[in-house]
């Protein structure tokens, strides 16, 4: 097949594990028509020079600049926007993360699908650890009601919610998604045409769930590939992990995300959802003397940003102060 892939991997301070996803990825792209773009985030460390010297001599393969740190979602449209080398646009978009390590056929099995299922908007594929135990990485969208469900944290809610909860566990097939986790996912460029790139708003975290939403919004849907393997460190770039206290541009990108969904009032039910959910977790861990399972402060930074996005005054622009400090 001709259909061609542009490979994105974003660099930000983390330049010998860049070089292994990249490293990685040629070996996956050899028989396929493409080119990789490795995009340094403005790391400021000599990122960009060990990069370029690391990749010198390889074909089809070139490091760019992206000139400020605006997150995860604005480095990576610094690639898709550079596209192929000769000007011209590519007919896939695949991201890897700069700890994600594709397997051979990792590239190919997404790619193969999305050709042969011209419905499809975007692939993503199934990640392990490096301990090789499996990451959930299908998901469906977030709502109210799955804020309340993931808080409480209790049998009988999840049962009832079952539809909404927005991890899918492990498929062992093929399996149609409403987002997929943006470690190794690969994107039709003529959807990307047609709904937009990242919305550069989101610093990191909710950016991927936003641009797979409109996506579905378009029409498309997306697609779960099992028998596309990627190893994925996670958090090498960020620091950030799930029992590690959220930074203030996660709350704000969530904010963001569920302002878009609904508007300021919906995005207050959202967070009172989860409050209600946690506080049946609560009592539920008081009386059975469970250890908690919601990250330390959590509840109270989401309450604290929730209650200052309300503020009079509050608008999209001001939600995202916390991801522009933190990019300076």
């Amino acid at each position: 097949m001709s259909a061609r892939v542009l490979t994105v991997i974003l660099n930000y301070r983390t330049a010998e594990m860049t070089l292994r996803a990249a490293t990685a990825a040629r070996a996956a792209m050899a028989g396929l028509a493409g080119e990789i773009v490795i995009v340094d985030n403005d790391s400021g460390d000599g990122s960009e020079e060990r990069l370029r010297d690391g990749v010198r001599g390889w074909p089809h393969t070139r490091v760019i600049q992206s000139g400020r740190n605006g997150g995860y979602g604005a480095g990576n449209n610094v690639g898709i926007r550079a596209g192929m080398a000769d000007g011209t646009k590519p007919d896939f978009v695949y991201l890897l993360n700069s700890d994600a390590f594709p397997d051979a056929a990792a590239i190919l099995r997404l790619r193969d699908y999305l050709v042969a299922h011209p419905d499809c908007g975007f692939a993503g594929s199934h990640i392990i650890g490096e301990d090789g135990a499996d990451h959930v990485t299908a998901f469906r969208f977030h709502t109210a009601r799955s804020e309340f469900e993931s808080a409480a944290h209790t049998g009988i809610v999840s049962r009832l919610l079952r539809r909404h909860i927005v991890p899918m566990g492990v498929p062992h097939g093929p399996t149609r998604v409403d987002w997929c986790a943006g470690a190794s996912a690969m994107f039709r460029q003529s959807v990307l045409d047609r709904v937009g790139l990242f919305d550069e708003r989101f610093f990191l975290y909710f950016e991927e769930t936003d641009l797979c939403h409109r996506i579905s919004d378009a029409g498309w849907h997306g697609m779960y590939l099992p028998d596309s393997r990627v190893v994925h460190v996670g958090g090498a770039s960020t620091g950030v992990t799930e029992r590690a206290r959220k930074p203030a541009y996660w709350f704000d990108s969530r904010w963001l995300y569920f302002i878009k969904r609904g508007g300021r009032g919906y995005a207050a039910l959202t967070t009172l959802a989860y409050l209600a959910g946690a506080s049946i977790w609560t009592l539920r861990r008081v009386i059975e003397r469970k250890d908690d399972r919601i990250a330390p402060y959590f509840l109270r930074d989401l309450l604290r940003h929730s209650w200052r996005n309300l503020m009079p005054g509050a608008t999209v622009s001001q939600v995202s102060k916390g991801a522009r400090e933190a990019a300076r």
